[in-house]
């Protein structure tokens, strides 16, 4: 047990905060559920005051349904760009649902003008020119800024999948807004007609007075044909012939293309032989002839043999004297015919240069021969065409004409009312219901965000379970926060009310520490703090007490540059005390204060030395310590505060065991951890820590014992909760 309990003591304290389980969570609610259902509650109810003050807007909706337009074949352009023109015309008409122009035509046909809801009367204004400037307003301004207010009621929601459409009109009068909705259908169907038949009438006007302008184009083009056929006594135009001339024309067109052919190409051949100057030989034109062929075959035969001879004889041998002759003689012949054969080529281009030239004026004599006779073709065939394309665009505009009066008689509705709007039976906003109980779930939530971010930002030690969470040590009792007559002090309250919850605390401390250590009976408690005010003096003249019953103990105060306990206990400050004892100035039974009827002694301070971290140091005082645990079965420390002085680090190496207080709802956990590592890196041993100063009337204090006070049970209550 001790060794399972010193191991838990001596653990490296953690550093990060743990993370709070669903348990935890719900301990904050329930701590703070007072706040979380007061915030609650105030926005709640603010809710309802400002959704009680708005204005109920009612919806009506009325359903149109868009005719088709006739069906006729897909045009190449619909059909890639996948739009036919069924789909078009049913999104030009869903656009025109909301165009200005129709609202006005709303405006105009309910007079909107005289309606309070959408103009209402103007109130009467102390100055002078806000009336003068209200004046001003046109009628035509205000029906267009009536015809803008009434668009920003108006929803049109096209249907993906058919020909419907339903416009929904919103208003804080149901009965205005059915009517609103039905009167923009009417109107919209009504406007459509009008446009239709002022249209056609235009068309109609129009087409008459461009079917006159035709009829009269058409009768002067056909007599001017008329009188140019009897100038030139036409018959018919296919009497019309260019006799022998047209073919000679074909022919010799054709003979002077194959004779800019062979030019061209009798040109190319003696372009090629000049660019080869000197070199004409290897052209292959050049090397076609027969006789060139051979005088080069004779030259390579002459070479082969002089190159044979070289090498059989020397170079002034006779027969290779004979060969070079031969191969010289051989090269010159071939030189010559290639200069005769250049000189044919040159002569066949001068050739096809004058047939070309020839063949070209024939042409031009034909050609004049025959245009004389083409300018009369040109000319009837002009009239002709003329006539014909008056007489087409008669007849169209004919045609087009009665199909329009046609049309006129009997006009289709762009679209029709399927069904008509009806006034709403309930308002579609604000939704009351829905609108509370979402802000009271949403205020809820804010509660909750509040508290556990004030749970987050309060670094007190709170309740026993946050002791051990936050601190991250045992946690040996919660004392009760007593209340004091004035000008007492607590310091013997375990005498003057053993049966109170301090007593029963004081008590559990004592039973904890004797746990810790059942195998080492004497045993040196240090009893500390982070800062003073934390009621560690109190904790160890009480459980001085409680230890005193049972055993020998000595309680001694070693905080020798704010001493306390002298003063909580009313005792002489003059009296010797540890300073005089540690330095060998005076006896033990001199210095300590024995308390009647206990086996209690008291050390103070005594006087306050200059410097007493030098005497806690010394050897001498580690040797008055080692004493004093043979003299007294149990010696309690009260040390200075860990943060203010090392003083209780070097008191904390040399005891058996170290009692941590820590003030609830006041002592930050950060404060309180950063003093245990300094007591842990000297090498201390910590029991645990004790709460001070609880509020055991507060739930949360009783950790996962939730709402119940297991405290009522103990002390000075226990016979009243025994009757209870």
């Amino acid at each position: 047990m001790q060794q399972f309990t010193n191991t838990l003591s001596t653990q490296p304290v953690v550093e990060d905060e743990q993370a709070l389980d669903l348990i935890g969570y719900w301990r904050v609610i329930q701590r703070r559920k007072g706040g979380i259902l007061g915030l609650a509650g105030i926005l709640t109810l603010l809710v309802i005051v400002i959704v009680s003050m708005m204005t109920p807007i009612y919806s009506s909706t009325v359903t149109i349904l868009v005719e088709q337009t006739k069906a006729k074949m897909l045009s190449i352009d619909e059909v890639y760009s996948g739009v036919s023109s069924d789909q078009a015309h049913y999104q030009t008409q869903v656009e025109m649902l909301t165009s200005n122009a129709l609202m006005e035509g709303v405006v105009d046909r309910l007079d909107l003008l005289a309606n309070p809801v959408f103009n209402p009367p103007a109130k009467a204004s102390l100055s002078s020119n806000a009336g003068v400037s209200a004046a001003k307003i046109s009628a035509e301004d205000m029906r267009h800024k009536l015809a803008r207010k009434l668009l920003g009621m108006v929803t049109v929601e096209p249907s993906k999948k058919s020909q419907l459409i339903k416009l929904t009109v919103t208003s804080s009068d149901r009965e205005l807004a059915a009517v609103l909705a039905n009167t923009i259908a009417e109107v919209y169907i009504d406007m459509d007609l009008e446009a239709r038949y002022k249209m056609t009438q235009k068309a109609t006007g129009s087409m008459n007075v461009q079917l006159v302008e035709l009829k009269s184009k058409l009768d002067k083009s056909e007599q001017v044909l008329q009188q140019y056929r009897d100038e030139h006594h036409i018959i018919s135009s296919v009497t019309l012939e260019l006799g022998g001339a047209a073919s000679q024309l074909s022919t010799n067109m054709a003979n002077l293309s194959q004779a800019r052919v062979m030019r061209a190409q009798a040109q190319a051949t003696l372009e090629q032989v000049k660019k080869a100057s000197g070199h004409e030989e290897s052209l292959p034109m050049v090397q076609r002839n027969p006789m060139v062929m051979g005088l080069m075959n004779a030259v390579t035969d002459r070479e082969r043999t002089v190159e044979t001879l070289s090498n059989r004889y020397g170079k002034d041998h006779p027969k290779l004297i004979q060969a070079q002759s031969d191969l010289k003689k051989a090269k010159e012949d071939l030189r010559l015919q290639v200069v005769d054969v250049v000189s044919g080529l040159q002569r066949e281009y001068e050739l096809a240069k004058n047939n070309e030239s020839i063949l070209s004026g024939a042409v031009s004599e034909a050609k004049q021969t025959i245009q004389g006779s083409n300018q009369k073709e040109f000319a009837l065939q002009g009239l002709e065409r003329e006539v014909k394309t008056n007489l087409e665009l008669y007849d169209m505009f004919m045609a087009q004409l009665k199909s329009t009066r046609a049309v006129s008689d009997l006009q289709s509705v762009v679209a029709r009312v399927v069904d008509p709007a009806l006034p709403g039976s309930s308002p579609i906003k604000p939704k009351k219901q829905m609108v509370i109980s979402l802000a009271f779930v949403l205020s809820l939530m804010l509660g909750v965000a509040v508290a556990f971010l004030l749970e987050h930002l309060d670094n007190s030690v709170r309740s026993t379970e946050d002791a051990e969470r936050k601190i991250g040590l045992p946690l040996l009792a919660a004392v009760p926060k007593i209340e004091l007559a004035p000008g007492k002090t607590a310091g013997m309250h375990y005498l003057d009310a053993p049966k109170s919850l301090f007593s029963e605390g004081i008590k559990t401390i004592r039973t904890g520490i004797l746990l810790s250590g059942i195998d080492h009976p004497k045993k040196m408690l240090l009893v500390t703090s982070s800062v003073p005010g934390e009621g560690k003096s109190t904790i160890a003249i009480n459980l001085a007490m409680a230890h005193a019953q049972t055993k020998k103990v000595l309680l001694i105060d070693a905080d020798m540059r704010r001493p306390s306990i002298a003063k909580v206990l009313g005792l002489d400050n003059t009296h010797p005390g540890l300073s005089m004892l540690a330095l060998g100035l005076d006896k033990l039974e001199n210095c300590v204060y024995k308390i009647e009827g206990s086996n209690l002694d008291i050390l103070t301070a005594g006087s306050i030395p200059p410097n007493p971290l030098e005497l806690l140091l010394s050897e001498r005082f580690k040797e008055l310590l080692a004493g004093l645990t043979e003299m007294y079965d149990t010696v309690i420390i009260d040390s200075p505060p860990v943060q203010l002085v090392s003083d209780a680090v070097v008191l904390a190496s040399m005891a058996t065991g170290v009692v941590f207080v820590v003030k609830a709802d006041s002592t930050p956990f950060q404060m309180a951890k950063r003093g245990i590592r300094a007591l842990q890196r000297g090498g201390a041993s910590i029991y645990g820590t004790v709460l001070n100063q609880s509020n055991f009337k507060n739930e949360e204090y009783y950790g996962s014992y939730g709402k119940y006070n297991y405290h009522a049970y103990y002390g000075e209550d226990a016979d009243k909760a025994a009757k209870a």
